[in-house]
């Protein structure tokens, strides 16, 4: 399992990161505090609240969802 801390400032984000996710074969869940979202769900990330910090949890490895993870890394 990687973990990542993510934060997506606008719909557009969102929409990148959420299309990216839906090709990856493996879970994907995205939380704050005691909420957990699958990240494939445009809507179910679009309801949270974005101005927090992201926890992305990812049980499986692909490149190309990483490098969009890099993207919007917390630093």
């Amino acid at each position: 399992m990687v973990e990542r801390h993510i934060r997506l400032n606008e719909t557009e984000d969102v929409k990148e990161f959420v299309n990216e996710a839906a090709k990856c074969e493996f879970d994907i869940d995205i939380s704050y505090n005691r909420i957990i979202i699958d990240a494939k769900s445009i809507l179910g990330i679009l309801s949270m609240d974005l101005t927090r910090e992201l926890t992305v949890r990812c049980y499986g490895e692909s490149k190309r969802f990483n490098e969009v993870m890099a993207k919007f890394a917390v630093a």
